[in-house]
């Protein structure tokens, strides 16, 4: 239970609620990403990236010939229940080498990465992606975290790092390529809470565009925003989240505009989307989760990270305008982040990258 330092007023929270009365004080301790919290974090990951089973695949069968064991189809990333978690576990445990370098088993770690992280692992990844029926695999979700993670191993200046950069290359090459060729087919958007929200697609790999300097996936991404998202206004945010969110389709959106704008263009842009995120006293009703070990209800925990790191990006860049958002961000990363360790299967394969992410932006 998270306790307001400050706390005046009293209100019962509603799910999709915009509340504009209550404002809690989060302790910095308790959302600060310090070693503590990395080594609490780099568990899970390390928990799982090395797990077989459970395992939801996801595959298209053309007959029986195409069936195998998840580490035979998927020889680098079989783990942690579906391929786009086992990813972005092998992101967070990057992330976490780079930014503490004595965390705790990090010979282990560094390990198990190269292990998975070979050159003819990414060959079998290679190999199952270019199957006829797989060309949509893990669109864009997968592919976003697929990016985020190069982007960690292009960024790293350990040995060991490079060599995994220069393995893992050729399978980003190939999302890349997908990438140029769905977005432009793409004529409408994803308003969705889960894996397919378009948005969220774009936004790490736009990133990626820029860290790596490749100006055409940069550009085919910003002019896919611009004609999904550009003439968008008044987002109704108080009908989130739906019940298995664990995105939200309002802040995402935010979030790939203010990547892909000019900063004058986004300003504009948002006082017509979100008008209510300038209001300081501006407050919304975290994403309650009523049973952990239930695979989708747990995603509201995600959902409550995502926002964070949205509310820390507003705030971090435009201080002025958006400052005040950087408490509701806490107050949401402080709701999630003591229970994600303490759950089921169901959360922990998948929601350390989120918190991660989340106290990243903080």
């Amino acid at each position: 239970m998270i306790l307001s330092c400050d706390e005046k007023t009293q209100t019962v929270e509603q799910p999709g609620k915009i509340e504009k009365t209550v404002k809690t004080v989060v302790p910095e301790d308790l959302v600060t990403l310090d070693s503590t919290q990395a080594n609490r974090l780099a568990t899970l990951p390390l928990k799982c990236i090395q797990v077989e089973y459970p395992n939801k695949t996801g595959q298209v069968l053309n007959d029986s010939a195409d069936l195998g064991t998840p580490r035979e189809l998927h020889p680098a990333f079989f783990g942690c229940f579906d391929w786009h978690s086992s990813v972005h576990g092998h992101w967070s445990l990057v992330k976490l080498l780079k930014n503490f370098p004595e965390l705790e088993h990090r010979d282990s770690i560094i390990n198990q990465l190269k292990l998975n992280i070979s050159k003819e692992n990414i060959q079998g990844e290679l190999d199952y992606f270019n199957r006829e029926q797989e060309y949509s695999y893990e669109r864009m979700y997968g592919w976003s975290w697929l990016l985020k993670l190069q982007q960690e191993l292009d960024s790293w200046d350990l040995e060991e790092g490079k060599e995994m950069a220069e393995n893992l290359q050729p399978l980003s090459n190939l999302i890349i390529e997908r990438y140029k060729e769905f977005l432009p087919k793409l004529n409408y958007p994803l308003r969705v809470g889960t894996h397919t929200n378009s948005a969220f697609g774009m936004s790490f790999a736009y990133d990626y565009a820029v860290s790596s300097k490749n100006e055409e996936l940069k550009l085919v991404i910003e002019k896919t925003a611009r004609k999904l998202y550009l003439k968008d206004k008044k987002c109704p945010i108080s009908w989130e989240p739906d019940g298995f969110d664990f995105l939200s389709p309002c802040l995402e959106e935010v979030a790939l505009m203010q990547r892909v704008l000019p900063r004058d263009e986004f300003q504009f842009w948002i006082s017509d989307f979100l008008p209510e995120l300038k209001n300081r006293n501006f407050s919304m009703s975290v994403g309650k989760v009523s049973d952990r070990e239930d695979g989708h209800l747990v995603h509201l925990d995600g959902l409550n990270f995502a926002r964070a790191w949205v509310f820390y990006r507003l705030a971090n860049e435009i201080p002025t305008e958006y400052g005040h958002l950087k408490q509701e961000g806490d107050k949401h990363l402080a709701y999630s982040l003591p229970s994600i360790t303490d759950g089921s299967y169901e959360g922990e394969h998948w929601l350390a990258s989120f918190a991660l992410y989340a106290l990243s932006e903080r």
